[in-house]
């Protein structure tokens, strides 16, 4: 028998404000069709001048915990998965920990960029199966339309702001890839490829803020050769291929890396759950907010085995295998 960390619970939240290609062609030199044909974005949500990182949190954690049928009072622990925190510190988990009234254990960020829920999501996976919690919260949450250069259109048309959340609760399973549960988590980064996508300020180095800067064409290179990687390692360490898996829940980054990764495993596009077109990229809360549509119109069911995978800054990348 082996401790599985099993998701008992989503929910999610998008602000408001939409943000369409029309808009933004009016703002920097684009057009509705150059963004779709290079990144299949059409809108993406901004939050509003009031609205942080740690709002977007609570909100789509208040719904994970509806989705559980659990009180914040039930967590053990909470982790929160986010490129643009509240403050320098405290942790925004530590602001959305006491918003929630959970009141015990314990919360703490993560920070992977792009990667970071799937970083987060294997923390507190680890955590359950050492037997050191029972029931977790994880949180990725961005407002990266704060951290963007609205004048540079090869970045400014990719990102939007949105926050999605899970609930993971231990339970016993027989110890094999037809368990309930997290299976693995496989995590990644190779620091040499640190400027190539970064934020151009920080309190350490120049007490800015600062814009992100991207290159483009280097990280979708990387990008396509890394998830393709990192997800055969999971099927790999689980004895599985392609054709066993229901869904890919992807970063939604590019439309193209999406499609180039699905070629290079040989996975139907029509079982990836894709919601960049309405989302763009939310960085640390696409991959939930992704789950969470999929999980509430249907698409994904209990007893499926969902493949969740991402990249992004540092470089760091990863992938997670539950059955839920």
């Amino acid at each position: 028998m082996i401790l599985r960390s099993h998701i008992v619970g989503c929910g999610s939240y998008l602000p408001s404000r939409i943000l369409t290609n029309a808009e933004l062609a009016g703002m920097v030199d684009t057009s509705d069709e150059w963004i779709i044909e290079r990144t299949g974005i059409r809108q993406r949500h901004i939050a509003a001048e009031d609205e942080t990182t740690s709002d977007l949190a609570v909100a789509a954690a208040r719904k994970a915990l509806e989705s559980a049928e659990i009180k914040a009072e039930d967590l053990d622990m909470l982790v929160v998965a986010t490129a643009t925190p509240d403050n320098t510190f405290p942790a925004t988990a530590a602001r959305v920990q006491q918003r929630l009234g959970m009141n015990s254990g314990f919360a703490f960020d993560v920070q992977a960029v792009c990667s970071g829920f799937i970083y987060a999501l294997s923390v507190a996976d680890n955590f359950i199966k050492s037997g050191q919690v029972r029931t977790a919260m994880v949180v990725g949450a961005e407002t990266f339309s704060r951290i963007l250069d609205w004048n540079d259109r090869g970045t400014c048309v990719l990102f939007g702001d949105g926050a999605g959340a899970m609930v993971l609760r231990g339970s016993w399973e027989k110890g094999s890839n037809t368990d309930r549960g997290i299976l693995s988590t496989h995590l990644h980064s190779d620091g040499r490829h640190y400027d190539l996508l970064k934020v151009d300020g920080g309190p350490s180095s120049s007490q800015t803020v600062g814009h992100l800067r991207m290159e483009g064409r280097e990280v979708f290179r990387h990008a396509v050769v890394n998830l393709a990687e990192v997800v055969g390692e999971a099927l790999k360490a689980n004895d599985l291929t392609a054709a066993d898996i229901d869904w890919v829940v992807p970063h939604q980054a590019n439309r193209r890396i999406l499609e180039g990764t699905a070629k290079k495993l040989g996975f139907p596009m029509e079982r990836m759950v894709v919601t960049l077109d309405r989302h763009a990229n939310t960085s640390a809360a696409s991959i939930p907010l992704a789950f969470a549509e999929a999980f509430g119109d249907g698409r994904v069911k209990r007893g499926d085995l969902v493949l969740l995978e991402a990249m992004g800054g540092g470089f760091t990348w990863g992938s997670a295998l539950a059955r839920l």
